[in-house]
């Protein structure tokens, strides 16, 4: 009974998955979505995320907005007020979102379009990053587990979104509470380079391992 009762709080947490007979660890086997769909699901949540995760930009600094759902509402939330900032995505749909910022410069990187998520990966998308320094980047992801790091469910995306990680001082993760303690097929990095990791309240307390993992995590 105390193994079962172990297991449930495990299982509510995210950390495992339950079967009848076994028990594993929660990988993500979902079909990749249509961002027009993932815009839907936690949608009140990503909009606080985004909220949260915007408000740290300062002016004359040059951010990476990856592509996605989460993602896209924090470039729905940065300040008119801004200046002398710089974005640089591999997201079309993110690119339109900033044109109404008259002191924000948005950089797009090229490459190769993948009309499900309006993404652009390699070639070239990879080259104009390798060129470019960022004070930090919002990343999405489809799982951050404190043992297996932060990963994706696209293999072309997740290249483009290390090159990201590599060429920016500060990581900062925006995933809602699905994710947390879920793992995806590819690897983005490690928790130990994420500086940050913003969530939402709505679903259960991130896994303990997890606050243990990136200290500084926000709940929107």
């Amino acid at each position: 009974m105390t193994v079962r009762s172990d297991l449930k709080v495990l299982a509510d947490a995210g950390q495992v998955r339950r079967t009848r007979g076994s028990v594993r660890l929660p990988m993500d086997a979902r079909r990749e979505s249509p961002l027009e769909e993932t815009r839907l699901e936690h949608s009140a949540a990503k909009r606080r995320i985004g909220r949260a995760a915007a408000a740290l930009i300062r002016d004359g600094e040059t951010v990476f907005i990856d592509v996605g759902s989460t993602t896209t509402e924090v470039a729905r939330a940065l300040s008119p007020t801004l200046q002398g900032v710089t974005v640089v995505t591999n997201g079309l749909n993110i690119a339109l979102e900033l044109e109404r910022l008259p002191g924000v410069r948005v950089i797009v990187t090229g490459g190769t379009l993948r009309p499900l998520q309006h993404s652009l990966v390699s070639p070239y998308a990879l080259d104009v990053l390798r060129h470019i320094h960022a004070d930090r980047l919002f990343l999405g992801c489809n799982g951050v587990h404190a043992e297996h790091g932060v990963t994706n469910a696209n293999h072309e995306e997740a290249e483009i979104k290390r090159v990201m990680v590599a060429q920016s001082r500060e990581i900062v993760v925006v995933a809602d509470h699905s994710k947390l303690g879920k793992i995806s097929r590819a690897l983005i990095a490690p928790t130990d380079r994420v500086s940050t990791l913003i969530s939402d309240r709505s679903g259960p307390a991130p896994p303990p391992e997890l606050r243990r993992a990136i200290p500084e995590l926000q709940l929107a």
